[in-house]
Parts: structure tokens; sequence; C-alpha cells
């Protein structure tokens, strides 16, 4: 119980963080990462891949090798445009629910918007 709570609490900050975190980008369609596969067509746009890349995510075993490559590629688009390198980009990956709220909550603003 206690653990299913502390999940949940974990849930809703990295959707916060990653959600104050697009839409200082300037995507105002950031509330597509709540809903399952809008957010993965979300991801697509972010990292500039086509649309029927979600067929991709239907084929097992290459849907775990693409989504690393969409969230590499979504990691480093967003630590660029905060003018991060390339470790803040890795903690996007790997710990999103600690990095994505210092963005989003974060004072700074990106360098460059979408």
């Amino acid at each position: 119980m206690f653990g299913a709570l502390i999940s949940l609490l974990i849930l809703i900050l990295i959707f916060v963080g990653m959600y104050k975190t697009f839409a200082k980008m300037g995507y105002d369609d950031a509330w597509m990462l709540i809903i399952p596969f809008l957010n993965i067509v979300f991801m697509l746009k972010v990292a500039d891949k086509p649309i029927w890349w979600i067929i991709l995510f239907l084929i097992p075993v290459i849907n775990i090798l693409v989504a690393l490559y969409v969230g590499w590629l979504v990691s480093e688009k967003v630590a660029t445009a905060y003018g991060k390198g390339t470790g803040f980009a890795v903690g996007l990956l790997l710990l999103g629910f600690i990095f994505y709220p210092i963005l989003g909550f974060g004072g700074g603003a990106p360098v460059k918007t979408a």
C-alpha cells in the first residue's frame, strides 16, 4: 500500500515536471503526456520523427529499442533547449523524476523554443 502511494507520487511528479518543461518550451499540447498512446505521438513530435513510427512501438523487442532511441532524442533536445549538456540529457533519460521537475519548476527558461 505504502509502496503504491510512493509510486503514484513519483508518477505525478514526473508528469507535472514534464508538462511544465514542455510548456515552457512552447508546446501547447503537452497535456498529451498524460494519455496513453497520445504520449507516444507527442514524443515522436518532439523528436521530429514521423507519426508512422508508432507502428514500431507495436513490434516486440523493436519497441524497446525504438523507445530508447526516441527517449534519447527527446532528452537531448530538451537538454539542448535549456542550455544543458549531454550529462543532463542522460539524467533526463534515466532519472526523469528528478531532472524534469528541476527544469519545469526551476526559474530558467529555454534558450530556444520549439
